[in-house]
């Protein structure tokens, strides 16, 4: 379905579709809490859009296990571009100011791409055959070295047979996929490979002919640029290692504080609308106050009633509240922590209160919100109650059973079991959230503990230092896009485990999930899901928690936004934004 986190050695990404982790919390933040209900401030200038983010851009690279994260593709949306986008309403919506793209055979599937003409690089190097190269090295698993949150589906293609400055490439599968519609090279998928070539010494000839014999050490300083020389450590890369491909390039970043785009003049499609927007780093918590400050025009916090109150309470701003493709877990350490034992994880899920969290914590926004019972359909797909009611969902799970739970921690030995629940922290929300948990919890005898960190992505969950992680998956309706999340990893260290960040294995899930890749009939993929559902609450690979309701306000005078629930955020279409 999807997937998408925030940074660190962990998930979250556009790449492919796969998801993206959603961290749902702030870093920095530019404004200062303050009274609700006043009056707005001036609106500036009409050259530039300032919208609202929780957390500091890290890397011109998202395609990383690393560094796979809405905060990094977020930004990215209309910088690097591609064959495909989520577009409105999240669907899959192909980019024709890249290129085109169809199928031409089943048997074997065979997909034709062609990128267009005019399509160059901000610096004016042509897009073509070598960028084409250096996306399929890293997607397809098959150029040794290279870190890549996801290869699901470009794994099973065999390299394209173009040549420098060739602007039409085949893919061909040695097997049907599902999601081949979004398995090109998508929006920030493209990256530059005169530049990841120019770390090796090599020609466009000689980078090609390399990729295509998968010569590692030919490319080594390459790909060790490519894994970590786009990571951003206090300001921008130079212009020339972060060309754009797309209607804005970035110009500048101040650290802790904001993130500049600036028109870009080698764009050959449509100019954006409006020719400065500015990615504001501002804590959730703060983002109605900055907006009612009009210190910024757009903002995504994090719904509460209190936020929602609050900017009902402003006067000229328009207000979205949908659900996204997002939903909020609980994932076990199957690696390092004493979880490994069954008997200890179903303790804990019977304790936890999920019924209590969404009663508190989400039906105020959403009243209609409901536990999630199942994992990777989102509960406004049509196929949602079909896999649900096929799986049987969470079973005695279901309802919160303290007693049960205690009597399970006495027969295992472990009354006193400490538990470190791991979050990416300032987040009130999970912050509240492992407060219940801790209530109910430790009435069953557990010992729980907030290990909430604002470091918690970037170094906590790649160490697996933690024994449950509380955050949030985003991503669409790609069925591919959650694969990584439960298969078995290669090997259990934060470049190896894609997004399944717990470790957790599982060989009948690996089997179903490569079924499920592979089966393009839509009608049959529900039961393959539902069987992969079921196989994951018997495990208890993880506990969902709810489906992420969305909040998105703006100034009424900008034009042009559309909130979006897939994992491509609200950024998606900002060269469309307008001031009226």
């Amino acid at each position: 379905m999807f997937h998408t986190r925030t940074s660190g050695k962990f998930l979250a990404a556009v790449a492919g579709g796969a998801l993206l982790l959603s961290a749902c919390a702030g870093e920095n933040s530019a404004t200062e809490p303050g009274a609700t209900g006043s009056a707005p401030a001036s609106a500036p200038a009409a050259s530039t859009i300032t919208y609202a983010y929780e957390q500091e851009f890290h890397s011109y690279n998202n395609n990383t296990v690393a560094e796979n994260a809405t905060r990094n593709a977020g930004p990215l949306q209309r910088v690097l571009t591609g064959f495909w986008i989520y577009g409105e309403n999240g669907e899959i919506t192909p980019n024709t100011d890249f290129g085109t793209y169809e199928k031409t055979s089943d048997d074997p599937l065979t997909v034709e791409y062609t990128i267009n003409d005019k399509a160059v690089w901000s610096d004016g190097t042509p897009i073509d055959c070598d960028d084409v190269m250096l996306w399929w090295a890293f997607r397809s698993g098959k150029v040794k070295g290279f870190s890549s949150a996801d290869t699901n589906g470009v794994q099973d293609t065999k390299v394209p047979d173009c040549e420098k400055g060739g602007k039409k490439f085949t893919l061909t599968y040695s097997k049907p996929f599902a999601d081949w519609h979004a398995n090109g090279p998508g929006t920030t998928e493209v990256m530059p490979a005169h530049v990841v070539a120019k770390q090796d010494g090599l020609s466009e000839d000689d980078f090609i002919a390399a990729v295509k014999a998968a010569d590692h050490k030919k490319l080594a300083k390459g790909i060790k640029f490519f894994n970590e020389g786009w990571v951003i450590e206090g300001s921008l890369p130079s212009e020339d290692l972060i060309p754009s491909s797309g209607p804005y390039k970035l110009s500048k970043l101040d650290a802790g504080q904001s993130l500049t785009f600036v028109a870009n003049d080698k764009w050959w499609g449509a100019p954006p609308a409006t020719p400065t927007i500015v990615e504001r780093f501002i804590a959730l918590d703060e983002q109605a106050q900055a907006l009612q400050n009009r210190e910024v025009q757009i903002v995504e916090p994090q719904p509460g009633p209190d936020v929602l109150n609050q900017l009902k309470a402003l006067e000229g701003v328009k207000i979205n509240n949908t659900t996204q493709y997002t939903y909020e877990h609980l994932d076990f350490n199957f690696d390092s922590s004493e979880f490994k034992d069954k008997a200890l994880r179903e303790a804990f899920a019977k304790c936890v209160p999920r019924q209590l969290i969404v009663d508190n914590l989400i039906k105020p926004i959403a009243p209609d919100a409901k536990t999630l019972d199942i994992r990777n359909v989102a509960p406004f797909q049509q196929n949602y109650a079909t896999v649900l009611q096929a799986s049987g969902g969470p079973g005695a799970y279901a309802q919160q059973d303290i007693e049960g739970a205690k009597a399970l921690l006495e027969k295992a030995g472990k009354t006193g079991l400490e538990v470190k629940i791991g979050y990416q922290t300032p987040n009130p929300r999970r912050t509240a959230a492992v407060q219940l948990i801790k209530d109910a919890c430790d009435k069953a005898g557990f010992k729980v503990v907030d290990g909430g960190s604002e470091d918690f992505f970037g170094t906590v969950m790649p160490a697996n230092n933690y024994d449950v992680a509380l955050f949030a998956w985003s991503g669409s309706s790609l069925v591919s896009g959650w694969a990584s999340t439960f298969t078995t990893p290669k090997k259990c260290d934060g470049e190896s485990k894609g997004n399944n960040n717990g470790c957790y294995s599982n060989k009948k899930v690996d089997e179903l999930i490569a079924k499920l890749n592979s089966t393009v009939d839509v009608a049959a993929q529900d039961p393959i899901i539902a069987e992969i559902e079921k196989t994951l609450w018997e495990d208890l690979a993880t506990i969902p928690l709810f489906q992420h309701p969305g909040l998105t306000a703006w100034d009424e005078t900008i034009q042009g936004v559309v909130p979006n629930p897939a994992q491509s955020t609200i950024t998606w279409n900002m060269d469309k934004w307008a001031m009226s």
